[in-house]
């Protein structure tokens, strides 16, 4: 049976839960649930602290993981990343008091904050910069104010909350962060499975199916604008001057897709959900 980690609250675990379910898996009805299993499918979910992830599978307690790219680098985890989510965005940057820093360098000698000192350490380690780590459990903003650390490392969305400490990001971007899918071994009974369901899911959310109908003349033209995946399916219609088209195509700029097919001359253009997927 696979036994896969589930972070158990926040923004990571609402969003891994809903595309667990999307998947076809059991997901667990009350918060304060902590294993959850699904019989049918063969795996085993333990719902645990983000943090603590990458930690339980890169000891082989458990199989596989869902947790953040910034979260598994920080542990130190011997667990390897298998396959982005596209859920759990996050972007890390330096900040500190207006116009003291202007690039990562300027922090050799002095102290720098952050929640995630594995991930900053090892950043600023590559980069030959020697600066004093001091390690928080959160709210790293308020420790120049308050004296604790020259600097700040941590994530950054508006930089609306940085302004109001009076700080400003500077230097390069430590890391673009998402959630991940874990791994320690390569090989595992039931990964592969779970590993299509759950890439099924990501390519359902990505891509729409298409269907329209266009002069037979025009399908070379059309298959251009709408390659799909390997070829657009092509049928005839009863009009033999005419054929159906059906082509999955990127959800985000569809719209543009279905201006280009009708300027071309397709028409009755149609778009429908992928509620599921195996590629």
């Amino acid at each position: 049976m696979l036994r896969i980690a589930v972070p158990n609250k926040g923004l990571l675990s609402d969003a891994a839960t809903q595309m667990l379910a999307e998947a076809g898996y059991v997901t667990r009805r009350d918060a304060k649930e902590l294993i959850v299993f699904d019989p049918a499918n063969e795996v085993e979910f333990f719902y645990l602290r983000p943090r603590d992830i990458a930690t339980y599978v890169g000891s082989g307690a458990l199989d596989v993981g869902i947790t953040g790219r910034d979260l598994l680098l920080d542990s130190g985890s011997s667990a390897q990343e298998i396959v982005g989510l596209d859920f759990g965005e996050s972007t890390f940057r330096f900040a500190g008091p207006r116009g003291r820093f202007s690039t990562h360098r300027d922090l050799e000698g002095v102290r720098v904050a952050t929640s995630y000192p594995g991930l900053v350490g090892s950043f600023l380690a590559a980069e030959g910069v020697k600066a004093e780590i001091v390690s928080l459990d959160g709210a790293v903003e308020s420790a120049v104010r308050l004296g604790v650390a020259d600097a700040v490392a941590d994530v950054v969305s508006t930089g609306t909350t940085l302004r109001q400490q009076d700080l400003e990001v500077f230097g390069p971007v430590i890391l673009e962060s998402t959630a991940v899918l874990i791994g320690s071994r390569a090989e595992l009974p039931g990964l592969s499975t779970f590993q299509r369901r759950i890439q099924g899911v990501l390519v359902a959310r990505q891509y729409v199916l298409m269907d329209y109908d266009l002069p037979v003349e025009l399908v070379a033209e059309a298959s251009a604008i709408t390659p799909g995946l390997e070829s657009p399916t092509v049928s005839p219609l009863r009009d033999s001057g005419w054929v159906a088209v059906r082509v999955m195509v990127p959800r985000i700029g569809m719209n543009t897709i279905m201006d280009r097919l009708y300027e071309l001359g397709a028409r009755a253009i149609l778009v429908s959900s992928i509620h599921a997927a195996r590629i």
